[in-house]
């Protein structure tokens, strides 16, 4: 393969052909035009005197377009290479099989790039040629330039949403020249703009530009031509205003018109490579920018819709909605790439559940208040103090956070302690605290700590508070881990409470140290090599310095 950026392909020059053969092979309904980067439904007698639609452009910038052919979207993509407009003659045999299908008129959506408006418009007047009646929509969405070159605003994600309400207005029968018109008066108020964080590489080149680290671009289009500004990257929040405040900026020529009470559908375009994980912070960002504007978030969609290849980046996209607008997003679509999206309006929507009502009652106070909550801080300054010592000993075997999820959940207990009195009651106290580290902890250590604790809370009440129930309660903690899987775990536990429980603060140390002759069967160290770990586990030396501060504090009792 040529060189340049890695990429998991067979050939540079076999690429597109074989992402297309993936694409029809893997979806039920589509078809490849013989000859042609062409992909078409496979069900065209359904056109029959309905208007089809026909998009496309140049490679990578998959699931466009040929992910959005479908009934009620698109009747047939038309692909170029990678980044390189389509061929006229490919584009007019799209038009040509479409008419034959019986299609009353073909309407082609094109976005705003010098390459698809030629060969586009070429395969427009030859099929007018052959009678064949064709028209077309030019998307310019761009919102990133204050004075648009005399090429114009290009052409981004806004020409999915095109592709959707046109195709669902198709679907519905509505003629030709109605969809045009009403087109037009939606591209009124569709903007577009996107933020780069890194470049992206056209198979068997080097990028095609440079970003150097910790910088990102705003207002770049989708092949990778220069945006507006760069700077440094900030958080989600603070670029996902800019760039709303950008896209509806009145000093612009290009920006998107949008003022509070206004409903919206917006869509957050994932432009190749970031994770999931961003795409929902970034999805949070803009709904709650929004609407901290008066805005009312109608529907959101997210996820990769029109990509650059493996960019770094998200677009957004706004489009002022109206009953109709929504009605037309709502309607049925067999696109592969089309999202199912709830009808029901985001802003207003209850998406917060109120959890179960708990029944402990935390606020009893027992006899034995005072030493519980001096052991609890105790325990807590403890941890903290032991954060780096555990996150140094995980690292040689896991990913190095096991002092940090100990120092959540010692933070998490030393809030509730400060906004809570102690329960006397023993049984009460360790619900709590299982809670306290379900929620804050996180992990598996979360998990095994509130199981243990859990179990445990049934045996000892404040009428059964000795040491043969403090036992039973052990035993109880360690029998629901091994039930659950975490039989290594509980070996792991038990070294340590053992010793404890003979008060022998030594002999804990010594506990902890010998798990480094413990294989791991769960988590993340059992992957790691037997021979590789030399060192005692982690979450043991941190239940051996609990149990240690704990019975410093009672030995302090005497």
């Amino acid at each position: 393969m040529t060189s340049g950026i890695k990429k998991l392909i067979n050939s540079v020059d076999s690429c597109v052909d074989e992402a297309l053969y993936g694409l029809v092979r893997a979806s039920e309904g589509l078809s490849l035009l013989k000859g042609h980067r062409v992909v078409i439904r496979s069900d065209l007698d359904n056109l029959r005197g309905k208007v089809a639609l026909l998009s496309g452009g140049g490679s990578g910038h998959e699931p466009a377009h040929g992910g959005y052919v479908g009934a009620g979207m698109l009747s047939a993509a038309v692909a170029g290479g990678v980044f390189a407009s389509p061929p006229p003659a490919s584009i007019l045999a799209a038009i040509l099989c479409l008419h034959n299908a019986g299609a009353a008129g073909v309407l082609l959506i094109v976005k705003n790039y010098t390459g698809d408006r030629l060969n586009f418009g070429l395969a427009a007047e030859q099929a007018r040629n052959h009678g064949i009646t064709v028209d077309m929509v030019i998307v310019a969405d761009d919102c990133a330039f204050d004075r648009p070159s005399k090429a114009g605003r290009r052409g981004l994600c806004g020409t999915v949403l095109i592709h959707k309400l046109a195709g669902a207005l198709a679907e519905e029968g509505c003629p030709l020249d109605q969809i045009v018109l009403k087109m037009t008066e939606v591209l009124k108020r569709i903007g577009t703009l996107g933020v780069g964080l890194s470049p992206c590489s056209v198979p068997g080149c080097l990028p095609s530009f440079d970003l150097p680290p910790g910088d990102m671009e705003l207002g770049l289009g989708i092949h990778g031509e220069p945006g507006i500004k760069r700077s440094k990257v900030a958080s989600a929040d603070e670029v996902v205003k800019l760039m709303i405040d950008q896209m509806t900026n009145p000093d612009s020529q290009s920006h998107l018109p949008l003022k509070s009470g206004d409903s919206v559908v917006v869509c957050v375009n994932n432009l190749g490579a970031l994770s999931c994980l961003e795409m929902g912070v970034v999805t949070r960002a803009a709904i709650i920018c929004l609407e901290n504007q008066g805005v009312v978030v109608a529907r959101v969609m997210s996820g990769s819709f029109m990509t650059s290849l493996e960019m770094a980046g998200v677009s957004l996209t706004l489009v002022r909605a109206n009953q109709e607008t929504l009605r037309l997003f709502d309607a049925r679509t067999t696109a592969l790439a089309w999202p199912h999206l709830s009808n029901v309006c985001v802003t207003g929507c209850r998406y917060i559940s109120d959890p179960p009502l708990q029944c402990i009652d935390v606020e009893f106070v027992g006899e034995v208040f005072h030493v519980m909550r001096k052991t609890l801080e105790r325990v807590c300054f403890t941890l903290l103090e032991k954060q780096e010592e555990l996150n140094s000993l995980d690292r040689a075997a896991g990913d190095g956070d096991c002092g940090n999820t100990h120092a959540q959940a010692a933070r998490a207990i030393q809030e509730w302690l400060q906004d809570h009195r102690v329960p006397g009651c023993p049984g009460k106290l360790l619900s709590v605290l299982a809670g306290l580290v379900q929620e804050k902890m996180g992990g598996s250590s979360g998990a095994l700590y509130s199981l243990f604790l859990t179990a445990a809370a049934g045996h000892v009440t404040e009428e059964q508070s000795s040491a043969a129930a403090w036992a039973s309660a052990i035993h109880a903690g360690t029998e629901a881990m091994r039930r659950c899987g975490a039989s290594a775990c509980v070996g792991v536990l038990f070294i340590c409470l053992w010793a404890i429980m003979c008060l022998l603060t030594k002999r804990a140390t010594l506990g902890a140290e010998g798990t480094c002759n413990l294989t791991a069967q769960a988590g993340r160290a059992s992957y790691i090599a037997a021979e590789r770990l030399t060192l005692p586990d982690p979450g043991a030396v941190a239940v051996a310095a609990t149990l240690r501060a704990v019975l410093e504090v009672l030995e302090g009792q005497k």
